[in-house]
């Protein structure tokens, strides 16, 4: 067990940031987007509490990776596979399965920005090219390097959306009525989805890993890895609210409304052109595309380290092996299956089967985090990092809302609704 050591005296500085800028990039999708769009452009500013409570959510769930990876030293699939192998049963598919579905996703969601901004190839085209190069970024870069990256992609996506969102003169009274917990009629759904969808999800346990590249590996950064951590979270949720407020101000005040799916930022890129001419949209476009390519990135370094992790275990080697860190060949096997193979998708569409058996997987992936959480943060290893009471109810609280979320997700990908 990792050596107890007491926090440093570290105070809160923008220079301690580091995976948690990560996170920001990674976690926020175009599907996030969307979603808060429409959220937006159906019940105006009704629904900012649920992202709020959904960065809250995040925040919870983010730190007990986290606190897990410094306190013990080892990984969160370390942690998994001493709960028994029924963890493996369950993330081995998961871990596969999501990357050929999701690989397509976010090449097509930064294809679709760049068709839009440079109509000179499809879509399709542009998101193999977007693959390829966010591959190689990850393939040959160091950490460090591709931490840089995603800042800049984070500054982009924060001048453009936020930018959105102060163009449209926000109703400053209005946001703020909308931080009281309210539920309108037929807004349960887009309650869930805001609470639950604000953030990642496989990527909230990458952090660990993140948090080994950057160096921190030792309880000693527990506090600059709690502030890291929340940094993320509040600049994430500044994202999502400004989503929010275009949706309210552009589209729910006219009555307008656009369709689900990344297309719907496309739609809105016209909502702004017709209203503040054509340098508005292209700034906007220009904004989708950093959103989409900074969640391919995060997720071509993230999930691969996860996976790079899974492989160095099954062949028995040490935590430390330089194969399964950024850069080493366990590593580079996950950023192929990302890349290459999902391609076939992009042209002629996604296969229903391997969908449906994405959403199985994936709708219990967040109840899986939070409960296994539950038993890694009380066992003996965390030493004085155990859970508290409050923090055992938030897990549980957590584990049930995402379990919700999981079932109503599979229920709709059965019936279509």
């Amino acid at each position: 067990m990792a050596s107890q050591t007491s926090e440093p005296n570290v105070k809160p500085s923008w220079k301690l940031v580091g995976p948690g800028l990560v996170v920001a990039a990674t976690g926020v999708g175009a599907a996030d987007l969307v979603a808060t769009l429409v959220a937006g452009a159906r019940f105006g500013y009704v629904l900012l509490w649920a992202v709020v409570l959904g960065c809250l959510l995040k925040i919870v769930l983010v730190e007990g990776v986290g606190r897990w990876t410094l306190a013990t030293g080892t990984s969160i699939y370390e942690g998994w596979a001493k709960l028994g192998k029924w963890t493996s049963v369950y993330f081995v598919p998961y871990i596969i399965i999501w990357g050929f579905v999701y690989g397509a996703a976010a090449m097509s969601g930064s294809g679709l920005g760049l068709n839009a901004l440079f109509p000179i190839l499809p879509t399709w085209a542009w998101g193999m090219l977007s693959g390829v190069v966010g591959a190689a970024l990850v393939w040959f870069g160091r950490y460090s390097t591709f931490e840089r990256i995603c800042a800049i992609f984070v500054g982009v996506m924060f001048i453009t959306v936020c930018g959105a969102a102060i163009l449209t003169v926000p109703n400053l009274g209005e946001i703020f009525s909308g931080l009281v917990p309210r539920l309108p009629e037929g807004s349960t759904v887009y309650v869930l989805s805001l609470a639950g969808g604000v953030g990642g999800t496989i990527t909230l346990a990458a952090y660990g890993y993140w948090l080994r590249e950057k160096g921190w590996s030792t309880p000693r950064f527990m506090k600059v890895m709690r502030i890291d951590n929340t940094m993320a979270y509040v600049v994430t949720g500044i994202f999502v609210i400004a989503t929010l407020i275009v949706g309210a101000e552009l589209l729910y005040s006219a009555g307008q409304s656009v369709q689900s799916g990344d297309k719907g930022l496309v739609e809105l890129a016209g909502v702004l052109e017709s209203r503040y001419g054509v340098w508005a949209s292209k700034v906007f476009l220009i904004g989708l595309f950093a959103v989409a390519f900074s969640s391919l990135i995060g997720v071509w370094n993230g999930v691969s380290l996860m996976f790079a992790d899974f492989l160095r275990r099954v062949r028995k080697e040490s935590i430390d092996s330089p194969k399964a860190r950024t850069g080493g060949v366990y590593y580079k096997i996950y950023i192929l299956w990302l890349t290459f193979p999902p391609m076939i998708m992009l042209p002629f569409g996604r296969p229903e089967g391997l969908i449906i058996a994405y959403t199985v997987l994936g709708a219990f992936f967040m109840p899986f985090l939070g409960l296994t959480l539950i038993f890694l943060l009380n066992s003996k290893e965390m030493g004085q990092w155990k859970n508290r009471w409050y923090a055992n109810v938030g897990l549980v609280l957590i584990a049930a809302l995402f379990a919700y979320l999981g079932f109503n997700e599979l229920i709709g990908a059965f019936t279509g609704d």
